[in-house]
């Protein structure tokens, strides 16, 4: 089988892998879609495990079910998630499953999403695969594992029907976080960018305004707010974070979705940040399975439109262009990147 396999976001190279055998309790999948996430493209995240075959939001078909699965069987349309928590650790009982050492550090596809085919294990297949539902593309149930981690992010900041929600950063977690909060009941959505046509997009997902994330943001902001900033600002853009601390209202929350550069440090002094502005400042990480099933249902009622961030749908001899093109974003227009790796 064909496999895109990644040595830097600059040489990625198709190549040839053995479909991989399965064992009883596990599933061999046919990836009809798989997107390219942001941290596909980070090279110091990589750069010690190279080469490799990335991928991670992937959907397709059941072709092989090993004798001891029952819950799925060829030809099942289903849409799978790469890490699940042991369900069974502290961290699981006391209700953050994404940091569960299970999930950060024990569970994968083989040999990952961009992959003609790839097998997964027996603790993906009993709590992280799921059936596409009836009328959802392929394509749109890609989309679940990204916004299951949007879903468990916006969980996590406490976010409240009424609120003014300010997304700095319009790229595809940013674009999905206007979408969800919209969904949810969000006062004010605002979606900020230093782009154009990012911003455009935002408003394309529900945002009510979409500002340049500049000097003019505050003033802008606090026109379109009754006078103040915003009650959650959502990081999706490490460059953001000097002014998302500025942009958050007393008693707010600032959610740290977006990983940073290697060897970021938080600014600000702490008097600033915190003496008598009871501002909360929170982050994410990845989505449980109970995020994805809240994330597929989102999808299938289309309260999220998931689709209109696709910019790029590529083939698999193509797959390598499209890393370049989410490592270059700007240069190249591009939002969400689709590898169809049966074509």
């Amino acid at each position: 089988m064909r496999v895109l396999m990644y040595y830097s976001n600059q040489d990625v190279r198709v190549e040839e892998m053995p479909v991989p055998e399965i064992g009883p309790a596990e599933l061999l999948m046919k990836v009809n879609a798989s997107g390219i996430c942001g941290s596909d493209v980070m090279e110091w995240y990589r750069r010690d495990k190279v080469p490799l075959v990335l991928g991670h939001e992937v959907a397709g078909e059941v072709v092989e079910a090993g004798r001891e699965v029952d819950r799925f069987k060829k030809g099942d349309r289903v849409v799978a998630t790469h890490h699940v928590p042991c369900n069974t650790c502290h961290y699981c009982l006391s209700g953050h499953p994404t940091v569960c050492d299970t999930l950060l550090k024990g569970t994968h596809f083989h040999p990952g999403g961009f992959a003609e085919f790839i097998r997964i294990p027996a603790i993906n297949v009993d709590r992280g695969v799921f059936q596409i539902p009836e009328g959802v593309s392929d394509e749109a149930a890609s989309f679940m594992e990204p916004l299951a981690c949007v879903v468990r992010g916006q969980q996590n900041a406490g976010i409240r029907p009424g609120q003014s929600v300010l997304v700095l950063g319009s790229g595809i977690s940013g674009l999905l976080h206007i979408g969800l909060a919209r969904a949810l009941g969000a006062g004010l959505v605002v979606g900020a960018d230093t782009i154009p046509f990012r911003r455009d997009m935002a408003g394309q997902m529900g945002a009510d305004a979409a500002l340049a994330a500049d000097d003019t943001l505050i003033p802008r902001l606090r026109e379109r707010n009754e006078g103040r900033l915003a009650d959650l600002v959502i990081i999706c853009f490490d460059g953001f974070i000097p002014l998302a601390l500025r942009c958050v209202e007393k008693g707010g929350t600032v959610l740290f979705f977006a990983g940073a550069a290697e060897g970021a440090t938080l600014p600000g002094a702490l008097n600033d940040l915190f003496w008598r502005t009871e501002i909360t400042l929170t982050s994410t990480y990845a989505g449980a399975p109970a995020d994805c099933l809240t994330a597929l249902k989102l999808i299938r009622e289309q309260s999220v439109p998931v689709l209109h961030t696709v910019t790029h749908r590529l083939s698999m001899d193509e797959g390598a262009t499209g890393f370049g093109m989410v490592a270059s974003p700007v240069e190249h227009h591009c939002l969400k990147v689709i590898v169809r790796p049966q074509e």
